[in-house]
């Protein structure tokens, strides 16, 4: 994804972040990339927090180490409407979607969880066993998801650890997804599969993600790893309007 910061719109915010998917449509959130641009924006300087502005809320990112940030994604959303999903869903912890013959389904009843992006979440016995990339595109269009949807498959190996893969929305096969990371321990601590603190696992690293009791915020904790640095000529961006 393409993080572009901007002026704040805010005061006592730092920075204004549009956040651009692969196919160059937005995200209203990504707690991946929230914890890289907190390292960019406090490089330098002796700020241990900061307010990024995103287009689904305010996210608050504390510096923990010199590459270690954690991000208050904030609360879930879990009432069908705030998703969104299309149907009205009393029990959002497992809903009418499948993928399949309806008697034999290879994935059915996610459950659903708005993390400033529309998530669903399926419990499998083993992620490998499933090919997400022929699954992924057919479910994140699913008739249930008017704003599409993330597709995670979600592993529990311990009440305090969970393998995931995930389909990214306008994306696709992805390494890591801090929404979906955030997404998939609500989802496993309401079915009661794990408790309201865990490691997630994704093939591009760990995460340490807490729901917290307190006041209904997912925390999410993480490194930050410097790939490159690269300047792009200006020219590049004529004519292009945020």
């Amino acid at each position: 994804q393409l993080m572009a910061l901007h002026d704040a719109k805010t005061a006592g915010t730092d920075a204004f972040a549009l956040i651009y998917n692969n196919d160059g449509s937005q995200s209203g959130s990504c707690g991946n990339g929230t914890r890289c641009v907190a390292w960019f924006l406090t490089r330098g300087d002796a700020r241990s927090q900061l307010s990024l502005e995103t287009n689904a809320g305010t996210l608050e990112c504390r510096r923990l180490g010199e590459f270690l940030f954690s991000v208050d994604m904030g609360a879930p959303r879990l009432a069908w409407n705030e998703i969104p999903l299309r149907d009205a869903t009393p029990d959002t912890r497992a809903i009418d979607v499948l993928i399949g013959p309806p008697d034999a389904p290879i994935l059915s009843a996610p459950s659903a969880v708005g993390m400033g992006n529309p998530h669903a979440v399926f419990f499998v016995d083993d992620v490998a066993a499933f090919d997400l990339p022929a699954l992924g595109p057919k479910l994140e269009h699913d008739p249930m998801f008017p704003q599409k949807a993330n597709i995670s498959l979600a592993q529990v190996v311990a009440r305090d650890h969970i393998l995931l893969r995930v389909w990214e929305r306008g994306v696709g096969i992805t390494r890591a997804c801090g929404s979906a990371a955030c997404a998939s321990l609500v989802a496993a601590a309401r079915r009661g599969l794990t408790g309201r603190a865990a490691q997630v696992t994704l093939p591009g690293g760990d995460l340490l993600i807490e729901w917290r009791q307190s006041d209904d915020h997912v925390i999410m904790t993480g490194p930050v790893e410097l790939e490159f640095e690269r300047a792009l000529d200006a020219s590049i961006f004529e004519g292009i309007s945020v």
